[in-house]
């Protein structure tokens, strides 16, 4: 898998290289700033990108831009953004083009490198990876809203949390204590609730994750 970073940290930025080599990527390139990571996300042989929001040299939010532009010129291209803190707007910013493809985990997701390495293969599937304090920081704002996903029940907005992370019904099955079947269950209740008609199930899981954390 052919993947692009930014990240403006020498050290961080070199353990991720070795990480990804390690795990069978191929790194196209490595930059620490904007207007390099422009450059380098035209690369059409580009099948994911790791970017850090924070780079040179604005040192506020360049690198989310540098991808948010990037996906306005090749859409759905797969984005994972790396985060020192939760920031909402940014998530939110992520989704607002209504496609899948993206990521949002804090830095320190990266020094599990199982979990790390499968959350940018979601993303580089088409699918979704959310940290879970993105999540449950979205949760808490909802709980107390009349919206479709203030409608779902307790049991619902578990598995929609996981869901949220990128987990699959078997992942969430043993994470919850329930059976498979069960988890398509409320999987099913979920999409009904969202309004969200009959479809390819990956594809429905990805709209019903959008709408979820889509919510203001």
């Amino acid at each position: 898998m052919r993947v692009v970073l930014a990240e403006d940290l020498f050290l961080l930025r070199d353990g991720l290289i070795r990480l990804f080599e390690a795990y069978g990527f191929e790194v196209l390139a490595a930059v620490d700033n904007g207007p390099d990571l422009s450059r380098a996300l035209d690369d059409s042989r580009l099948e994911v990108a790791v970017v850090d929001v924070r780079l040179p040299p604005s040192h506020t939010d360049e690198g989310l831009r540098c991808a948010l532009a990037a996906r306005r010129k090749r859409p759905g291209m797969p984005v994972l953004v790396l985060s020192q803190h939760v920031e909402q707007l940014y998530a939110r910013e992520l989704l607002a083009d209504g496609s899948g493809g993206i990521g949002y985990l804090l830095k320190d997701r990266v020094f599990d490198a199982d979990q790390f390495v499968d959350a940018v293969r979601r993303v580089a599937g088409g699918g979704t990876a959310m940290d879970p304090q993105v999540i449950s920081q979205l949760v808490a704002r909802q709980s107390s809203e009349g919206t479709s996903i203030g409608r779902l029940t307790k049991r619902e907005t578990e598995v929609m949390e996981l869901m949220a992370q990128g987990r699959s019904n078997a992942a969430i099955s043993a994470q919850l204590c329930m059976t498979e079947r069960a988890v398509a269950k409320h999987t099913a209740n979920i999409f009904g609730k969202l309004g969200l008609a009959q479809s390819e199930d990956d594809n429905r899981r990805v709209l019903a994750v959008l709408a979820y954390l889509d919510q203001n």
